[in-house]
């Protein structure tokens, strides 16, 4: 009989384009505990995005004022604009027992890691610099100027992979959906997390 645990928080990076989005889709299809921190961004909406689902869409103003007060877990700015986790939601799920993804870039994903010593951070690497510009292109949504500046972030990014706990290869969706599940798995059982079981399936003798 497993004890209650705190929950899990997975650190999801990406460049942009690396496919972060279709993949945490099937995730929280197939695994129910898994909760997404809604990020708040300074950033307009997209075409169908709405304020508090895909992101909390700020003024630079108010995103200012939540940084001052303590009220974001991490923040970067990236392509001209802020994005950051809000601290509480994510806090509360934790406690909960729930496990959380942040899906951030490596700039954020750095300042987790320090606040955040326990948490468990994973690169998701493109196939090839060719397909990330063909599914950043793909999506029709920014002039050809922006989706230059993406990828140029992208190789700023990718050698920083490095400093993440683990690399998962997002070719084929069904094999990095698996390889990020058998992660949560392995980490879930790992002995920082588990070491009150010894003495509490001894008590039951």
């Amino acid at each position: 009989m497993e004890g209650t645990q705190r929950g899990l928080l997975l650190v999801l990076s990406a460049p942009s384009g690396g496919g972060k989005g279709t993949v945490l889709k099937e995730m929280f299809a197939q695994d129910g505990n898994l909760r997404l921190s809604v990020s708040a961004t300074t950033r307009p909406p997209r075409p169908g995005e709405v304020d508090g689902q895909q992101y909390y869409f700020l003024s630079q103003e108010e995103f200012e004022q939540r940084i001052a007060s303590g009220g974001m877990l991490e923040y970067a700015q990236y392509v001209g604009h802020y994005y950051g986790t809000p601290r509480a939601p994510v806090e509360k799920w934790l406690d909960e027992g729930r496990d959380v993804v942040l899906e951030i870039e490596v700039q954020g994903g750095q300042q987790v890691k320090k606040l955040c010593p326990g948490c468990v951070s994973v690169f998701l690497m493109p196939p090839s610099m060719e397909v990330l510009e063909s599914r950043l292109r793909g999506r029709g949504t920014e002039e050809d100027a922006v989706v230059r500046r993406r990828l140029e972030k992208a190789g700023e990014e990718i050698p920083h992979a490095a400093q993440y706990d683990y690399i998962v290869y997002n070719d084929r969706l069904e094999d990095a959906v698996a390889d990020l599940q058998a992660i949560l798995r392995a980490e879930k059982r790992k002995l920082e997390r588990n070491r009150d079981c010894i003495e509490r399936v001894l008590s039951t003798c």
